[in-house]
């Protein structure tokens, strides 16, 4: 079913209306795919890189569904799992971290701005990772690259950092509408990404 669906979609004469809608509807899916994928914890890159790559096609007018994301899937975890783990573990120092700082740690407020805006540059590099991920990238290389695109890129990096915020405002509010942001922020990835190669 999924595959007959990629194989109808028009091609680049459908109306922007058309294109726009459909793009939003793959949005969707495409969060519900990552939050399934992302459930062992430390496979969110992965997910992340699938649901980026699957979006990536949709421009491209390239057929593609549920099985090659769950190839593309496979893949990034192969190694991705790692940097998911690497994740985890600078999410626990930070937290340690803001829990230092408020038992009245000296000097406590400054090492814990820096540590949040740490995590944080290291989530929207993350994302800008894994919106570059294709079968066969070394994550290592992909990560330092986003780390450089990062710094370069700041409109792009904040641009993340709102598509993250409204993940996190959108699972307070309502858990399942946070499946469906998921989507539009890997959507938001891939198209800072390609912003920045256009420059």
């Amino acid at each position: 079913m999924t595959e007959a669906r990629a194989e109808t979609r028009t091609g680049p004469g459908e109306s922007r209306f058309a294109q726009g809608f459909a793009l939003f509807a793959e949005c969707l899916l495409t969060g519900v795919w990552i939050a399934v994928a992302a459930l062992p914890l430390v496979t969110y890159p992965a997910a992340f890189a699938a649901g980026a790559r699957h979006l990536r096609r949709r421009p491209a007018h390239e057929s593609g569904g549920l099985r090659e994301f769950a190839a593309d899937f496979l893949a990034a975890a192969r190694h991705g799992w790692l940097v998911g783990l690497a994740g985890w573990v600078a999410l626990a120092v930070v937290w340690i971290d803001v829990r230092a700082v408020r038992d009245g740690l000296p000097g406590g407020p400054l090492v814990g701005a820096v540590g949040v805006l740490a995590l944080i540059g290291a989530a929207v590099a993350g994302l800008r990772a894994a919106a570059d991920w294709h079968p066969g990238a070394s994550w290592r290389v992909l990560l330092a690259r986003a780390g450089r695109r990062t710094v370069l890129d700041p409109a792009g990096s904040f641009l993340l950092v709102g598509g993250l915020a409204v993940v996190v405002c959108s699972a307070w509010f309502s858990a399942p509408l946070a499946v469906a942001v998921l989507g539009a922020v890997a959507a938001a990835a891939v198209a800072v990404e390609e912003r920045f190669r256009r420059r």
